[in-house]
């Protein structure tokens, strides 16, 4: 008797969409869900399986909808860290339940900030298991040692395991305090046909994880790779299921390590965690502005101080700029730290409105100690570095600079200028270059910095030029990378 041929419904595949998780029954080039190019993935559709068991589909013990006043309401219950920084980005610490995504490029410091977290939380008594798919436990053990998580021993338990049915048994076997995935790209449900890392898998275990979060409510921490755009791998949708993305971001090269929420349920997401990279993990930097200008050369043509303002927290950075001549046809525009699209549109206003003719020149910008300027308040310091370095005149060590750039180069008032310029004072600056409509609130404001820094307050960005840079209108400059052209009048 001839056997029976499988049905073609058991040897069916189906192709997910990488970025988006969007499902087809055949080969695509462009996702027609999100429409990005490339991203189709083939897979093996998961195998039957019975949601009640696994406690989010419609099983006995599945929760009724309930009215809105029947729900209990009660604050915040946040639990601290013991990492400040930390709990700064996170919006004042765990939330219990909470769902929390850490994401980084690879050696960035994502896996000992988990770990310092779990030591942090263990020497408060507070019982963590840190289930590592990556590392065996003696690796786990080399590196908790390195890092000196000393007190924490008795109540930090490592699992390494990468089957997510076993990790949920530990988890009601142990019930601990916070659970951290090293990473969710390991994980695996057995019940699924395909290998860990995938789109079904990664989508599967953040949804279960998820659940568990929810059901014990249990915060935990979600470490993921990053693919070459420095987004999370996996499906996108695991960025939505989450209720909390983190970015560790910096240089390798350098010791700086910033932490930032790209998405945040219960906090901003304006804020910043600065750490430095040390041999013993990771050091909270409490006083960045002062750390960030401590190498800053004085008397250097290009460099300027920005006054910015990340989340709750005034932030003095250097903006360092370099124009030269080139030697190319097409000019080199290198930014490192801002937009380059930015950058671009400060260059055209320097040029249609201040009279520098930067066309012929390479323009290279950086922002010292990795970070990134994303606010307008940083455009004034920004074109008054371009202009120092174009003018080979450097500004006043003492003066820092705050203000956003219009297209008819006019400056723009910035919010919370009294903040910053109390940040400025603090660190020693006795001059500031802001628009003239803030000038008023500047003088008005509360505290001392109104009393003790000079504001040198400008209408547009010709005249801020003017007066950070005297010689100038006198006509006894140093000689400069090009020759300004001289205005001419389109008057008959």
């Amino acid at each position: 008797m001839a056997k029976k041929a499988p049905s073609s419904s058991a040897l069916r595949t189906v192709f997910l969409c990488s970025a988006c998780g969007n499902e087809s029954p055949k080969w695509f080039g462009r996702c027609p869900h999100c429409n990005e190019w490339n991203t189709a993935v083939e897979e093996t559709p998961r195998a039957s399986t019975h949601p009640e068991k696994h406690g989010y589909g419609v099983g006995a013990g599945a929760p009724e909808p309930k009215r809105l006043a029947d729900i209990e309401g009660r604050g915040e219950d946040r639990r601290r860290s013991g990492i400040g920084e930390l709990d700064r980005v996170l919006g004042g610490g765990l939330v219990p339940g909470s769902l929390v995504l850490i994401g980084g490029d690879p050696g960035i410091g994502k896996s000992t900030l988990a770990l310092q977290l779990a030591g942090a939380l263990g020497r408060a008594e507070h019982s963590v298991l840190y289930v590592s798919g990556e590392e065996s436990p003696r690796q786990a053990r080399m590196r908790a040692e390195r890092i000196a998580l000393r007190g924490a021993a008795d109540h930090l338990w490592l699992h390494s395991e990468i089957d997510l049915d076993a990790i949920a048994a530990e988890v009601d076997r142990l019930n601990p305090s916070l659970l951290v995935i090293d990473s969710i790209q390991t994980l695996y449900v057995p019940s699924l046909n395909a290998a860990p890392g995938s789109v079904s898998q990664v989508r599967e275990c953040g949804l279960r994880l998820l659940r568990l979060a929810k059901d014990r409510s249990l915060p935990v921490i979600l470490i993921g790779h990053v693919t070459k755009d420095g987004s999370v791998a996996g499906p996108r949708t695991l960025e939505h299921m989450v209720d909390v993305v983190l970015y560790l971001e910096g240089d390798a090269h350098h010791e700086y390590r910033i932490l930032s929420a790209a998405k945040n349920r219960f906090g901003s997401t304006n804020e910043i965690g600065v750490f430095e990279m040390r041999g013993d993990g990771l050091s909270e930097v409490e006083n960045p502005s002062e750390r960030l200008l401590r190498d800053r050369g004085l008397e250097v043509p290009g460099s300027a101080v920005v006054a910015s303002i990340e989340g709750s927290r005034p932030l003095l950075v250097e903006v360092q700029a370099l124009v030269a001549p080139t030697h190319f046809a097409n000019p080199q525009r290198v930014a490192q730290g801002v937009d380059p699209r930015r950058l671009a549109v400060v260059i055209a206003v320097l040029e249609k409105r201040a009279g520098l003719s930067l066309a012929g020149t390479d323009v290279f910008v950086n922002v010292a100690g990795g970070i990134r300027l994303e606010e307008p308040a940083a455009d004034l310091g920004l074109a008054l570095a371009l202009a120092s370095s174009f003018r080979d005149i450097p500004l006043a060590p003492d003066m820092v600079a705050v203000g956003e750039v219009g297209l008819g180069g006019e400056l723009r008032p910035v919010p919370h200028m009294e903040r910053r310029l109390q940040e400025a004072v603090r660190l020693g600056f006795r001059s500031a270059v802001i628009p003239k409509r803030n000038a008023p609130a500047a003088e008005s404001g509360k505290g001392k910095a109104a009393s003790t820094i000079e504001h040198v307050a400008a209408a547009t960005l010709d005249e801020a030029i003017d007066r950070c840079f005297p010689a100038r209108a006198a006509g006894t400059t140093r000689p400069s990378p090009g020759p300004r052209p001289a205005r001419t009048s389109t008057r008959g």
